[in-house]
C-alpha cells in the first residue's frame, strides 16, 4: 500500500540523505520484525495451545494500540482534516478487516502447526505473484513475459522447499499446513488488490487502524465463541509473554515502521527490503527453533527472492 502523506511521522529527518537512510532502517527492521512473527508463533505454541487462542492474545494486547490510533484519526475527520467516510467505505473497510487480517492471519497460524517457519515466509511471498495473478483474471490485465519468468522462480523455490520438508516430515502434516499458509497468502493477495483504491482517499494510517481494529475485535469475538472466558486468565506466563511481544514487536511495530519506511524511500525499494524477511527467518528458525538450515532451502530462499526481485521490475533502478 502506498500511503498518504499523513501516514508520514510528524518529525522527519531533514537531509534526504538521512531519510533515505532512516528509510532504510525502517523498512528493513520492519520486513525483519514481521518475518519473526513465525518464531514466536512457533515458540507459543509449545504451550499447547490452538489457533484461535494465540491470535485472540495477539490481538487482545495489540487491540489498544489499534483502537488509539483509530479514535485520532476518527477524531481528526470530525475536525475536519481527513476527508469523512461514507457507510459504504465503512462496510467495506470492516470487510477489508477481517479478510486481510482476520482471515489471513488465522489461516496463517493454523499453518504454522504443520510447517517449518522458513517454508510459511515463502508461501507467504507469493502474495506478489497472486496480485498479479488475480489482476489479469479480474481486470483482464495482461501478464508480462518478465512477471511470468518471476512467477516460475517464486513458484519453483516453494516447490524445492516443500519437498525438502515433504521428506523430512510427516508428509500428511506439510501438505496441510502449506495449504493454510497459502490460502492466507491468497486472501492477502485478495485483500491488496481490494483495498487499492479505498487507500487513495482514505490513507493508510486510518485504513490500517480501521481494519486491524475490526480484526482484532473479530478474533475476540471468535475466542469467546469458542471458549469460556476464564481461559483469558489462565493461561501460563509464556503465552502472556509471548503473546505482548507477538502483539508490538511483530504486528504493531512493524505495520508503521514498513508505512514509514515507504514514506521516505518509495513502495519498490521497501519491497525490495521486504526480502530480508525470508532469509531472516532462517538463521532465526535455526537459532530459537532448531530448524536445520539446508542447501535446499537456501536454494529455494534465493529462488523465490530472485522472483520477487525480477517482479518489481526495478533492477539497479531499484537502489
Amino acid at each position: 500500500m502506498n500511503p498518504s502523506a499523513e501516514s508520514v511521522p510528524t518529525r522527519l529527518p531533514r537531509s534526504p540523505s538521512e531519510q533515505r537512510l532512516v528509510g532504510f532502517l525502517l523498512a528493513s527492521l520492519g520486513a525483519i520484525l514481521f518475518a519473526a512473527k513465525a518464531i514466536v508463533v512457533k515458540l507459543t505454541y509449545r504451550y499447547g495451545i490452538d489457533a484461535v487462542t494465540l491470535i485472540a492474545f495477539r490481538m487482545l494486547f495489540a487491540l489498544p494500540f489499534f483502537a488509539a490510533i483509530a479514535w485520532w484519526q476518527s477524531r481528526r475527520a470530525t475536525r475536519g482534516e481527513l476527508p469523512l467516510l461514507t457507510v459504504q467505505e465503512r462496510l467495506k473497510i470492516c470487510l477489508l478487516g477481517l479478510l486481510g487480517y482476520y482471515f489471513s492471519s488465522f489461516m496463517d497460524f493454523i499453518g504454522l502447526r504443520y510447517v517449518s517457519a522458513g517454508l510459511e515466509r515463502l508461501i507467504l511471498f507469493l502474495s506478489p505473484s497472486m496480485v498479479v495473478l488475480l489482476s489479469a483474471a479480474w481486470f483482464k490485465r495482461p501478464v508480462l513475459a518478465r512477471q511470468w519468468i518471476a512467477m516460475g522462480l517464486s513458484y519453483l523455490g516453494v516447490v524445492l522447499v516443500f519437498a525438502h520438508d515433504l521428506g523430512q516430515n510427516t508428509g500428511s502434516d506439510v501438505v496441510t499446513g502449506s495449504f493454510f499458509v497459502f490460502l492466507s497468502a491468497l486472501s492477502y493477495a485478495v485483500y491488496l488488490i481490494c483495498s487499492g483504491e479505498i487507500v487513495k482517499r482514505v490513507g493508510a494510517t486510518r485504513l490500517v487502524a480501521y481494519a486491524m481494529t475490526v480484526s482484532c475485535v473479530a478474533c475476540l469475538v471468535q475466542f469467546a465463541v469458542v471458549h469460556p472466558l476464564s481461559l483469558l486468565f489462565a493461561q501460563p506466563a509464556g503465552v502472556y509473554g509471548y503473546s505482548l511481544i507477538h502483539a508490538t514487536f511483530n504486528t504493531v511495530l512493524p505495520v508503521f515502521m514498513l508505512m514509514w519506511g515507504v514514506a521516505l524511500i518509495g513502495a519498490p525499494t521497501a519491497a525490495l527490503l521486504g526480502m530480508l524477511g525470508p532469509v531472516s527467518v532462517l538463521f532465526l528458525a535455526a537459532w530459537f527453533l532448531d530448524e536445520p538450515i539446508t542447501l535446499w532451502q537456501l536454494a529455494g530462499t534465493a529462488l523465490v527472492l530472485g522472483g520477487v526481485f525480477v517482479l518489481s521490475g526495478r533492477g539497479k533502478r531499484a537502489g
